[in-house]
């Protein structure tokens, strides 16, 4: 039944009476405080509730053993654990704590008393080149604290790598397998410097990760609360990940982690709950030395690190700040790998004798945490099967489930939008509809792929780096991924063009068919922004804004030069002057550098050692907002009318 004129305009004003509410709600109520988490919380969550209660009710058909019955009810069952997952997150949310305050005072205390404990920093490296290294040795080695050693755990035993740690000062260490993965690395680390400095904690950074030269005096100190075992920052980047750069949206959408490291971990540390999150970190050497080292049972060592110290009666403390910038995966078939492993970590976790479902000391609050965390990739199968339903409707005749679109207009609408209205408020304008559907949509079919192969075989499969580097100058097209989206989108379409030319389409076109015409149109431009998303336009060398005072020095004659962009190996000046043969930049803090043209203000840096350490050190040893941090739907929008368009 289609309703009457008056039940849809009725719908429909009711909708948008819940819309304004909703969408006043942010100006009215403030994330940090309490009681407003709870009350938009708790309205978020009720219509979620009445949506689950209607689709229960009323959109399921009587349970037999037949695919008209069978595959709603596997549609629901699936949503139901992204409902689930919905549900425990405003839940988790709406706690909240700042450890900033706290790591003023403990920074306060060891400054007067200048009791610095020794710190052992730990770079793990397998096989990444000199160019990504450099940016993590270099400024490890001038954190700005009283007792630090830096060492660099080489798993891939290169000798040049040694050699040039000697050069900077820098102390190497090597072994001559890989068991155990990142994990075993770690732990060849811990049992070498116990010999030696066996310094009482132990900064981890990954290989293409810059601390800032603060991070251990904001850091250490909140080991001062006995509880801590390990304290954790989030991660930042400096490059913008593959679906922000493909669709020319690094300045106006965030990366995907964002939300999870200045939103969640956040709120789970205020529930005791927060994790390592394998880089950035550190811990102490005595709760390691406690639970048997660094564990390599599952690959991810650092989940499991925390979940190790949570049955030993130790915390994970999460400090909010921005103290380390790294390189985000630069290319889909990395991206995809990361999350991937992440995936099957978790899951490998999940399974363990020792892990937070089936080992013993763990509280019921760490349980449901975790619980939290294997719900995210049991979600991903939902977003397949959501982009698949409207076309087996339309082909098989076989419904997701049994509504009209009036029905949905007035129980499913009103859900969406209140989670699309508090996604957006207690994030803090960090997600945007469209875009973290489409975000979720790049990894939905891998990940859901890796949940199968684990559910037959968790255990054995090979440990992989995501690669970081590499020449990404020119136009690659990921043609296997461009087919699968391209391939869910022409098949969305081909079923809105055979709901009006099929035999059936002569009769009238019920209000289930229109409900699924819509379901389609929307899984066709999910699918064909994901198509866009794998043709990877080309990325220059990372190129950070700054405004220099700079001297140009040319045929014994000096004028003044404003650099704009920079690089260790590149720079921009303005305006654009002509560069003879020979001519020297001389760069503010770093020295006299030899530069040649490249066209339109952009010249070649050619650095000795000493000026390219003192460019590493400027450039990556200090906070860079060069990626956006808050989401803005009309740049977002621009970027992806631009790739539509095939613009650059």
């Amino acid at each position: 039944m289609f309703g009457t004129p008056g039940d849809v305009s009725t719908v429909l004003a009711l909708n948008l009476a819940v819309a304004l509410a909703l969408y006043a709600l942010p100006a009215l109520l403030v994330p940090q405080r309490a009681y407003d988490r709870w009350v938009f919380g708790g309205l978020t969550a009720a219509l979620v509730v009445t949506y689950v209660a209607w689709r229960w009710t009323d959109t399921l058909p009587p349970l037999e053993l037949s695919a008209e019955a069978l595959w709603p009810y596997l549609f629901f069952t699936f949503e139901a654990v992204a409902i689930t997952y919905t549900l425990m997150s405003i839940a988790i949310l709406m706690r909240h704590k700042d450890r900033s305050a706290e790591a003023d005072l403990a920074q306060g205390r060891h400054e007067a008393a200048n009791d610095w404990p020794a710190v052992d920093v730990f770079i793990c490296t397998y096989n990444e080149p000199l160019d990504v290294l450099e940016k993590s040795i270099l400024p490890a080695l001038a954190i700005d604290y009283p007792h630090k050693t830096v060492w660099v755990l080489d798993d891939t035993r290169r000798d040049w790598l040694r050699d040039y740690c000697e050069t900077v000062g820098a102390r190497y260490l090597r072994r001559p397998d890989n068991t155990g993965a990142k994990a075993g690395n770690l732990n060849n680390g811990l049992r070498a410097t116990a010999g030696e400095t066996n310094a009482p904690l132990i900064l981890v950074l990954d290989a293409d990760f810059a601390p800032q030269p603060d991070i251990l005096t904001r850091m250490v100190g909140l080991f001062d609360d006995p509880r801590a075992a390990v304290v954790q920052s989030p991660q930042f980047f400096f490059n913008a990940d593959p679906i922000q750069h493909n669709l020319a949206a690094s300045e106006s959408w965030v990366d995907d982690q964002r939300i999870f490291f200045d939103v969640f971990q956040p709120a789970k540390d205020a529930w005791g709950c927060s994790f390592c999150v394998g880089t950035s970190f550190i811990v102490r050497r005595d709760r390691l030395d406690e639970i048997g080292g660094f564990p390599d049972a599952a690959i991810c060592e650092d989940l499991n690190l925390s979940c190790g110290m949570m049955r030993a009666g130790y915390r994970t403390h999460w400090l909010n700040e921005r103290l380390s910038m790294g390189l985000s995966a630069e290319g889909l078939p990395e991206y995809i790998t990361q999350r991937t492993r992440w995936c099957l970590g978790t899951m490998q976790v999940a399974l363990l004798r020792s892990g937070p479902l089936f080992g013993s000391g763990y509280t019921l609050v760490q349980r449901l945490h975790f619980v939290h965390g294997v719900l995210n990739w049991l979600c991903k199968p939902f977003i397949v099967l959501m982009l698949i339903a409207p076309s087996i409707y339309w082909f098989a005749g076989l419904p997701a489930f049994q509504a009209d679109y009036l029905s949905f207009l007035r129980f499913g609408l009103p859900m969406l939008l209140a989670v699309w209205a508090y996604n957006g408020w207690i994030s803090g304008s960090r997600t945007l509809p469209l875009f973290m559907e489409v975000t979720h949509t790049m990894t939905a079919l891998p990940i859901t792929v890796t949940l199968a192969v684990a559910a037959v075989k968790p255990f054995g499969r090979p440990f992989k780096v995501t690669d970081k580097g590499g020449d990404r100058s020119r136009m690659m097209v990921r043609w296997r991924l461009a087919a699968l989206f391209g391939g869910f989108s022409l098949l969305s379409a081909f079923s809105i063009v055979w709901a009006f030319v099929a035999p059936e389409a002569a009769t009238e076109v019920s209000s289930m068919d229109y409900f699924n015409l819509v379901w389609a149109g929307v899984a066709m431009v999910l699918t064909f922004v994901a198509f866009l998303v794998c043709f990877e336009y080309p990325r220059a060398d990372l190129l950070f804004p700054c405004a220099l005072d700079a001297v140009l020095e040319a045929d014994g004659r000096s004028v003044p030069a404003r650099v704009t962009h920079l690089s260790t190996d590149r720079a921009t000046l303005a305006p654009d002057v002509a560069i003879p043969a020979g001519a020297v930049l001389h760069l503010p803090g770093v020295g006299p550098v030899p530069v040649a043209p490249l066209g339109e203000g952009l010249v070649r840096l050619d650095p000795d050692f000493v000026r390219r350490r003192a460019l590493v050190l400027m450039l990556y040893g200090t906070p860079r907002d060069s990626i956006a941090r808050r989401a803005r739907l009309s740049g977002a929008m621009a970027g992806l009318v631009r790739r539509g368009f095939g613009l650059s």
